[in-house]
């Protein structure tokens, strides 16, 4: 257990947490560019855990200009085995109103213009999505949220838009009809780059407003979504550091993304490079310079 190490990405709203007093800043490039922002290095009660701001300290990082693949290989880089994902999103469902958590358990992939795989060049990967998320670190975010009385659903399907405008009513209302739970702009591909780098991942998702299908919110402005923002990154900020304390005490051994890659890659080793594989040494090392 002694080498399991928790980042903890943080969405709107939530671009550092204060009580976190021993800091560091790491700066980090990668073979994909450099990631949003410095990387927070911390130590709270004894354990080593990360903070990267995914849109970049004071929110200037568009959502389909982030850099995903930096920022998981630069989060490899440093040895994390555990991403917990912190988000806003919109709700889709009358049960879920603003204020409210929901873990994140599944996807749909609605985005179109952005970097989705670290093979992309030489080397065809074919990683399983069927279950995206931790069953062991979404029972950390159980418990961390219980915690703190925070209101929360456990399970859920989040659709990822491309953005960065908020969708349209006849949009919002055909995902509901896809029984889907809330609508954001960041999980994708953030959550398949974790899995190719076989890093465990969990969404938690912080609802913010209705989107626009609600006949009492039809129109989402940035304003009235602040205002719900900062009330949800306080009470994010007590969840992750009960996260950091209970995170090892969940570590599924079956979990999909440990050792994943063992079955995923299909092209014939005499077609890797050299330079491909120094590339992909952060990532994917284990299993190509076998």
């Amino acid at each position: 257990m002694a080498n399991n190490k928790l980042a903890i990405i943080g969405g709107s709203g939530l671009y550092d947490v204060e009580e976190f007093k021993k800091r560091e800043f790491i700066e980090i490039d990668t073979p994909w560019g450099k990631p949003s922002d410095q990387i927070l290095k911390t130590v709270y009660n004894n354990k080593e855990v990360f903070f990267l701001p995914r849109h970049g300290r004071g929110h200037f990082i568009s959502p389909s200009k982030i850099n995903f693949r930096a920022n998981i290989d630069a989060l490899k880089q440093l040895g994390v085995t555990d991403l917990v994902s912190v988000s806003a999103v919109g709700s889709l469902k009358e049960n879920l109103p603003p204020g409210k958590f929901v873990i994140v358990d599944q996807f749909i992939d609605r985005t179109f213009s952005r970097n989705k795989t670290f093979f992309d060049d030489e080397i065809v990967v074919h990683v399983s999505m069927a279950h995206p998320t931790s069953n062991g670190l979404m029972n950390a975010c159980e418990q961390a949220i219980k915690k703190e009385d925070i209101p929360y659903q456990r399970g859920g399907i989040y659709v990822v838009m491309e953005g960065p405008q908020f969708s349209t009513l006849a949009e919002s209302n055909l995902y509901r009809t896809w029984k889907a739970d809330v609508i954001g702009m960041t999980n994708m591909p953030e959550a398949k780059l974790a899995r190719e780098a076989e890093i465990r991942y969990a969404s938690v998702s912080m609802v913010t407003d209705y989107d626009c299908w609600h006949p009492d919110h039809e129109n989402v402005d940035v304003q009235s979504v602040i205002k719900v923002l900062l009330g949800n990154a306080e009470k994010a900020k007590n969840m992750i550091k009960n996260l950091i304390d209970n995170f090892e005490d969940h570590i599924d051994p079956k979990d999909p993304a440990i050792n994943c890659l063992d079955v995923a890659i299909i092209t014939d080793p005499k077609k890797r490079t050299q330079k491909t594989k120094d590339k992909l040494k952060t990532i994917a090392g284990r299993v190509l310079n076998k």
